[in-house]
């Protein structure tokens, strides 16, 4: 019973991905559900028939309590048994069953599929954001916004059909009971009505922008101290415990002190409510007693009207609770938004196609992009690479190097010129493709916490494992990771490697990260200071594996360590966002420029990036 429940809906159900989804709170609601309207419709309709039987209960109590005083227990039996029998029937078999739908279709059908549905939704817009964007932000805030959001999603809908609706149907039943009883009746609940109304607003325009902020204030501090733990070994190296917790205390101090002020609100509401509830009781049951006194209405209509306001009494503080959660929850929904609906700035073209990859010619033609559109980056860069040639790129630092890279695998689109992959401009082709035929190596390589077998098998998804094996020996990583083993008793290619490789060496994660891109073989090839983090030994190991991968591809090879470029068909000197350079080793050495002057100023190897540090 319960899986026909929950297989109602398909939270993974194929969706049109939207680049620019609703920036208001409701349409984007009314977007993200559209699969559960007409479940939502019937959960609505059951919750609104069981808030009619309860009143109809009240109702038939007082019927009850009519005949019980008007009638002796043989004329009760006679007259009334069957009828009697039948409720009881009623009571005991159709009720609990309209009861049991109304929760099956809540927690069952709707909640746990929703929650589903909105986090993969969401994971789903955020991956396709661009790195840029990723740099912008907290991974610690973006991920409690992804988790957080669904969550109270579900609770706004929970509450909608367990207590709104719910409470809604129950209050009209209320009011056609007690006027069918006397008019008269309807008139202190009406007030009553009025003056809940006034306090439920009074609260609710409160409660919303309160629960933001205490949202924000949370996912501020689940930033600041996934921070800290992400990057533990910097703070444990420069020993800035304190100064962490300093950072973090001013985040859980805004923390509290919003969510202080949200729980004042509840307080007001809270003692406001008892007195209204007052009026309520004491107004119903009172004229209903005083009608009684004058012979207007029967025993049966004060018992009814009893139980029913006991009973309204009993909810409006659930009532209110549930508003008021309803409206916190899209408080933390519209947080959320700020992460999970902001449009997708980089994306493919409308008519975007795979690349066609046929010789590998790369082709930059007067790029420019600058950072926050002011500074860094290259301008008015223009360079031509043709197929399978290998291309060093040096230069200080912040020259432009990773820039360049960056663009080529579209991870920003330049403000200016374009960049060609064999004719092909690639903001005009679909960026897996891109991505799919540039293998890239880069100085810190991190991996995922996941096993070395998973890692290295990321370049290529259906690898065997002797060819994750092959990769991992042309590295020169198949004998340490034989002898690796994690906590869990995972050994070799099973270890868990801990977030980001933590587990692993420098040189370790780098061998891996070139195992990955050797399984990867893509036909153009990008290292970004590939050997930077290995040893001396590991490095000349590996160099003839690396000129191995090399052969037959293009390559842009980004260096400080000049020998390791020293070889390659041409050299390109980058400073200040712009080429000055280009030519083989020995041409540049004859030019007496500035390649030159980084090779005379190596020491075991690398570049003096810190020289003339005031001509970048």
């Amino acid at each position: 019973m319960f899986r026909r429940f929950e297989s109602l809906i398909d939270p993974y159900v194929a969706h049109a991905e939207d680049d620019t989804p609703p920036a208001r709170l409701w349409p984007f609601l009314r977007a993200w559900t559209q699969p559960f309207h007409r479940l939502f419709a019937l959960t609505a309709l059951v919750s609104v028939v069981v808030a009619a039987i309860e009143v109809g209960l009240i109702a038939y109590m007082g019927r009850v309590v009519d005949l019980l005083s008007e009638l002796s227990p043989a004329e009760l039996a006679q007259r009334h048994g069957t009828e009697l029998i039948l409720a009881a029937l009623f009571v005991l078999l159709l009720r609990p069953a309209v009861q049991a739908l109304d929760v099956l279709l809540i927690n069952n059908a709707v909640l746990p599929q929703m929650g589903a549905l909105f986090r993969w939704r969401a994971h789903n817009h955020v991956l396709r954001q661009s790195v840029g964007w990723f740099e912008n932000d907290f991974a610690g805030r973006i991920a409690n916004r992804i988790m957080q959001t669904p969550t109270s999603a579900g609770d706004a809908v929970f509450q909608v059909f367990d207590a709104i609706t719910f409470a809604l149907a129950y209050v009209v039943g209320a009011a056609i009971l007690l006027l069918d009883a006397d008019p008269r009746l309807l008139l202190p609940m009406l007030l009553w009505l009025l003056l809940y109304g006034v306090l439920v607003r009074w609260t609710m325009r409160r409660v919303g922008p309160a629960s933001k902020a205490s949202s924000d204030a949370r996912s501020m501090t689940t930033g600041r101290v996934v921070d800290a733990y992400t990057n533990i070994h910097s703070v444990k190296l420069f020993a800035h415990e304190g100064q962490e917790l300093a950072y973090a205390r001013d985040a859980i101090e805004t923390t509290r002190r919003t969510f202080a002020a949200e729980m004042r609100l509840f307080t007001i509401m809270d003692v406001a409510l008892v007195a209204l509830n007052g009026l309520l009781i004491v107004g119903v049951v009172g004229w209903a007693v005083l009608l009684w006194m004058q012979g207007t209405a029967s025993v049966g209509v004060v018992a009814a009207a009893t139980a029913l306001v006991l009973r309204l009494n009993a909810m409006t503080g659930w009532i209110m609770w549930a508003l008021s959660t309803f409206f916190r929850s899209l408080g933390v929904v519209a947080e959320g938004m700020e992460t999970i609906a902001q449009p997708i700035q980089l994306t493919d073209a409308p008519d975007a196609k795979p690349l066609k990859l046929t010789r590998g010619a790369i082709a930059f033609d007067a790029v420019t992009h600058l950072y926050g559109g002011t500074s860094g980056g290259v301008t008015g860069l223009t360079l031509r690479v043709a197929p399978g040639e290998k291309v060093g790129v040096v230069g200080r630092s912040g020259a432009g190097k990773s820039t360049l890279v960056k663009l080529l695998l579209r991870f920003y689109d330049p403000e200016t010129g374009r960049i060609e992959i064999d004719g092909q401009d690639i903001s005009r082709v679909t960026q897996g493709s891109l991505r799919h035929a540039i293998g890239m190596v880069q100085q810190d390589s991190s991996l995922l916490h996941r096993s070395v077998l998973e890692n290295i098998r990321y370049g290529r998804a259906d690898a065997t494992e002797a060819e994750v094996r092959a990769a991992a020996e042309k590295a020169h990583a198949h004998d340490f990771i034989l002898g690796l083993q994690d906590a869990q008793g995972n050994k070799g290619y099973d270890a868990q490697v801990g977030e980001r490789g933590v587990k692993l060496s420098g040189g370790q994660r780098q061998r891996i990260a070139l195992a990955r891109v050797i399984l990867k073989d893509a036909p153009i090839l990008v290292l970004d200071e590939a050997t930077a983090a290995l040893d001396s030994e590991v490095e000349a190991a590996i160099q003839d594996t690396l000129y191995g991968m090399m052969e037959g591809k293009t390559v842009i090879a980004i260096a400080h360590r000049l020998s390791t470029i020293a070889a390659m068909d041409r050299i390109v000197v980058i400073d200040a966002g712009r080429i000055i350079e280009e030519g083989t080793h020995e041409q540049l050495l004859a030019r007496a420029g500035l390649y030159a002057s980084f090779w005379a100023r190596q020491s075991g190897g690398f570049i003096d990036t810190e020289s003339n540090a005031a001509a970048e």
